[in-house]
């Protein structure tokens, strides 16, 4: 999968493909309907797949407040696109100067100048160019002109409920890691370098790799039995905090702190993957330091447990 920054990156080879544009938060269910629709059509033309995103998103450059968790950063959106047939993904710097662009602009600019796009696949609700603008009525319009079709991706529901990104996101507040799964079609995960802490964790017996976020909200907090993908054996098992650290400091970042069971091994530098298998329980304050150690036992404990069981059932399914 090939990305390209920013539309001064354009060549002429990424003239002539098929086409989506959205934001992608999650590449849940419902994006991967619009990209498997996007590929069939890319096999009938002979022409490869852009995806269109923006970076920031939307709402985070005109509302930075008001903007939701990020349920993937760029670099998980980027992993997530390559498991699907994405040939090239085209990151828009989202900034005064797009935002200005009317619907007419970004259309000739973007889809017709740039990627001459023979097809596109939009959502039911997408909106563009200044103001918001731009509708689908536009983009037909646009192709009829210019000679690509437009195509309205409906609405992906499970359950009788749309799937979107907001209804991961309420899946992941309440802590069901089931419903989450459901709707992404996979394990939610977030992904990070290991980094050197205050190596609290070893002294309480519990050394934790520890990995920071870089996101100031998170669509998730609490204490989870989690697998851990980028060591040389994997899935590893384990336990892990996600949150502020109300007993030790209190820190407004979010700090993912893993600790990875039956494992001792220098991993700083390493670029990890955690996925969040099962909520164990909220993040809590302690007032000591040896409570706190008691209930991490308990939380390490219970993730036994809960793989124990989880393995045991997997091994019924499969023996019928």
């Amino acid at each position: 999968m090939e990305l390209i920054r920013g539309l001064h990156n354009l060549r002429p080879r990424h003239h002539g493909c098929v086409a989506t544009i959205g934001n992608f938060d999650g590449v849940h269910l419902g994006h991967q309907a619009v990209i498997g629709q996007l590929a069939e059509k890319a096999d009938e033309l002979c022409l490869p797949t852009v995806v269109i995103t923006f970076e920031p998103q939307p709402l985070e450059y005109f509302k930075p407040e008001a903007a939701p968790s990020r349920l993937t950063r760029f670099r998980e959106k980027l992993q997530a696109l390559r498991r699907y047939a994405v040939d090239r993904v085209l990151c828009l710097p989202f900034n005064r100067k797009l935002s200005q662009l009317s619907p007419e602009a970004f259309i000739q600019q973007v889809l017709v100048d740039g990627l001459g796009v023979k097809y596109l696949v939009v959502g039911d609700d997408f909106r563009f160019g200044r103001d918001r603008a731009g509708t689908i009525d536009h983009l037909c319009a646009a192709g009829r002109e210019h000679g690509f079709t437009v195509v309205n991706m409906h609405t992906f529901e499970i359950d009788g409920e749309r799937v979107s990104s907001t209804r991961v996101r309420r899946a992941l507040e309440a802590g069901d890691m089931s419903a989450a799964e459901r709707l992404l079609g996979r394990d939610y995960r977030m992904s990070g370098r290991v980094a050197h802490g205050n190596r609290l964790g070893r002294q309480l017996g519990f050394p934790t790799a520890n990995i920071h976020l870089h996101r100031q909200v998170t669509p998730l907090q609490g204490i989870f039995a989690v697998e851990v993908f980028g060591l040389e054996r994997e899935p590893l098992q384990g336990a892990a905090s996600l949150g502020n650290r109300p007993t030790v400091d209190d820190d407004a970042r979010a700090l993912l702190e893993v600790f990875i069971l039956d494992f001792n091994q220098d991993i700083y530098g390493r670029h990890l993957q955690v996925s969040f298998r099962h909520k164990l329980r909220d993040e809590e304050k302690y007032d000591s330091l040896e409570r706190l150690k008691q209930q991490i036992d308990t939380d390490v404990q219970q993730t036994r447990a809960y793989f124990a069981a989880h393995h045991k059932e997997h091994t019924e399914r499969q023996n019928g």
